[in-house]
């Protein structure tokens, strides 16, 4: 009963987060790592093992992960970046054949929030705000540009002056120009939410986004505020929705307002504040897909007001000739 981080990259805390949680309920089980360059993933150095895997673009990728599943008696992966989801959605009646559970949202919905354009109307359709977005003739400044399957923070721009646009912002016709939300005036939050098998809201954790490095929060702050609250009574059910979602949000500081911004189905980057904060999301995955326990509402277990401060740390890896 072992376990799969895939494009474990450096994403350390997590592989450590499901190492604790499956020695309490697994003795002996096991989280190991899949990369394309295992040997410079630290996620990979502190796993119990680890497998180089195929680019995603190979047509072996699937067959082989599947074979180091079953020759390492894992039978859960947890996928980690959006660029591998569809992949494994559109394999995972195949794993499950194999006796292998993907933890993941169902294709369709991964498809809503890879399009930015598409999971606003899905917001929409739940009655949650969203920002406007103009046309490329007809637009307002200031103006906040992004593409509409992008992911990181790449290709995001604040315009505050028609000096600013650029022949790229109008020939890109994958980049939005949409309402801009001004910081002074809202607060940005990163949620994490956890959906069980039946696409049910069982957690909801707001996170305060006080400094951003490469895309990734670097200082975070958990609130118990008016987001928790709202997001039962708009997102309480999606078709679809399996496991980790993080989605983003953005509070008016002085009113009620709330808007909606996107979504990625699978574990953020800043997961781990929620994690030690008491949101076990490691610990019910395990529950419900290894052992088929029912998993209760869980919106008051989490610390509030947990600052995390993110610094860099070192893996060491000797006689290195990579």
């Amino acid at each position: 009963m072992n376990i799969i981080i895939t494009s474990a990259g450096r994403r350390v805390s997590l592989v450590r987060a499901f190492q604790k949680e499956i020695k309490k309920l697994v003795p002996h089980g096991k989280v190991f790592a899949a990369d394309a360059d295992p040997e410079a993933s630290a996620a990979c150095h502190v796993a119990d093992g680890y497998i180089e895997v195929p680019l995603l673009n190979q047509p072996n990728y699937i067959e082989k992960l599947i074979n180091f599943c079953k020759a390492n008696d894992i039978k859960l992966i947890i996928p980690t970046i959006d660029t591998e989801l569809i992949l494994l959605a559109k394999n995972e009646q195949l794993f499950e054949t194999n006796n292998i559970h993907v933890v993941i949202s169902s294709e369709e919905f991964i498809l809503k929030c890879r399009d930015k354009r598409i999971i606003h109307d899905f917001f929409e359709s739940k009655g949650v705000a969203r920002a406007k977005e103009y046309t490329k003739d007809n637009y307002s400044l200031p103006l906040y540009i992004k593409p509409l399957d992008g992911s990181r923070s790449v290709d995001n721009y604040i315009i505050k002056s028609k000096s600013e646009l650029r022949e790229y912002h109008f020939k890109n016709d994958k980049l939005m120009f949409l309402e801009y939300l001004d910081h002074n005036e809202y607060e940005e939050f990163t949620c994490d939410l956890y959906y069980d098998k039946n696409n049910i809201l069982k957690c909801v954790v707001p996170r305060k986004r006080i400094e951003v490095r490469d895309g990734e929060v670097n200082k975070g702050l958990t609130l118990y505020n008016d987001l928790v609250p709202y997001i039962k009574e708009h997102l309480s059910y999606i078709e679809g929705a399996r496991g980790c979602l993080t989605s983003q949000f953005f509070k008016h500081k002085n009113n009620n307002s709330i808007y909606g911004i996107e979504i990625n189905p699978r574990f953020g980057g800043g997961f781990p504040l929620s994690y030690l904060a008491g949101a076990n999301f490691p610990k019910w995955i395990i529950q419900e897909y290894l052992f088929d326990l029912e998993i209760e509402e869980s919106f008051d277990v989490w610390e509030n007001n947990l600052l995390m401060i993110r610094y860099d740390d070192e893996i060491l890896v000797h006689g290195y000739h990579g």
